[in-house]
Order: structure tokens, then sequence, then C-alpha cells
């Protein structure tokens, strides 16, 4: 019969202790993504709240583990302990909710980031294209066009086109159907990209709700430390 309380304190003792250690861990984590620290760079903000709620399981465990059995079997300063990590609960699901509004903001400039690369990108190559466009209807040579349709498909000319208009034609055809291609690529990679970034602004906003109902429901429970 006095065994009991002994298992029982020796149980409650190791679940604990493994959540202690879990909540080390979970420090140790979330040091590690703030270093470096890149604020009001969209992406890395971005990236830095998708780690945090990614790694909320490990601490939220720990702090079940830290708080299990309520008061017994613990010493006074463990008791103090436990006062200040039941208010610091109150005060990481308020971070989570403030990550919300950061969230949604870093969406929209990562959205408009993504926009302006894609549209430089397609102005470089489109001014590649009218340059060849130019370059072709200013000649009138046959050995410049020759030349032109070397530079462009890197073959040779073909021995059975003599017509110099008519190559042209052929070339900037060539060239307007390339136009239409690389424009088409672009808004491609623009719509998968925005879709991409909206799936996980959704994923992540959402887990930051989550996260900050679950800390708070942590600090509200465990209003007997207190």
């Amino acid at each position: 019969m006095n065994e009991l309380p002994e298992i029982e304190w020796r149980t409650t003792s190791l679940i604990r202790v493994a959540g202690y250690g879990l909540l080390l861990l979970a420090a140790f984590d979330y040091v590690n993504i703030f270093i470096p620290s890149r604020f009001t760079n969209p992406v890395w903000e971005f990236q830095m709240m998708a780690e945090l709620i990614e790694k909320s399981p490990v601490p939220l465990i720990g702090l079940v583990f830290v708080f299990y059995g309520k008061d017994e079997f613990r010493r006074e300063i463990e008791n103090i302990f436990l006062r200040i990590l039941s208010w610091f609960c109150l005060v990481v699901a308020i971070l989570y909710i403030v990550l919300i509004p950061l969230g949604v903001n870093n969406t929209i400039r990562i959205n408009n980031l993504n926009n302006s690369q894609i549209n430089n990108q397609l102005s470089q190559q489109l001014g590649q294209l009218q340059q060849v466009t130019t370059r072709l209807n200013e000649a009138s040579s046959q050995q410049n066009i020759a030349n032109l349709y070397n530079a462009i498909t890197r073959q040779n000319l073909p021995p059975n086109i003599n017509n110099p208009e008519e190559l042209k034609k052929r070339l900037l055809s060539e060239v307007e159907a390339t136009r239409n291609r690389v424009q088409m690529e672009a808004e491609t990679t623009r719509k998968n990209q925005k879709i991409n970034l909206l799936k996980n602004s959704v994923k992540w906003n959402l887990g930051a709700i989550i996260c900050g109902v679950l800390f708070m429901m942590v600090w509200r429970i465990t209003n007997w430390a207190r």
C-alpha cells in the first residue's frame, strides 16, 4: 500500500522531466529560427511564421507534461517557475495572434515581389525579341538576313531558300511565336506562384489562430499555478 505513492511520484516526475526536456529543445529551435534575423524581409518573415507554427506541437506537449499533476510532488521553487510559465503561455498566445496581420501583409508583399520579378524577366526577354525584330526589319540584303537567320536559329541557311523577303517573313513569324510563348509562360508562372502563395498563407494564418487559441487555453486551464 505504501508503494503506490512512490510509484505515482516516480511516474509523475518522469513525465515532468520529459516535459522540461521538450520545452528546452523547443527553446533551442525557436532561437535558431531567429538567427540570423532579417526583419522587414517579407520572404524571411513569412518563412519565420511557418517555422514557428510547424514547431509549436513540441512546446505544447512539453507544457502538458510539465503541468501534469497540478501542484502535487512539487517544490516551492518549481511552483514559482510554473506561475511564470503560465503567464508566458498568455504572452506566446498573443504573439501567435499578432502573426496573423503580419502574415497577411507579407502575403501581399511577396505577391508584389513575385510579380515584379516576373515583369522584369518578361521585359528583358521581350526587349531582346524587339531588338531582333528591329534588325530584321532593317535588313535588306540576303547576306544580312542570312546572318540573322544563323544567329537566331544557330543553323546554317538552307540552300533552297533564295528569297530574302520570304526568309524575313519566316523569321518574323518565328519571333512573334516566341514572343507569344514567353508571355504565356510568364502568365502561367505568375498564376502558379500566386496559387501556392495563397495556399501557404491560408495554412499558416489558420495555424497561427489555432496555436494562439491552444496557448490561451493552456493559460486559462493552468490558473491554479498563478
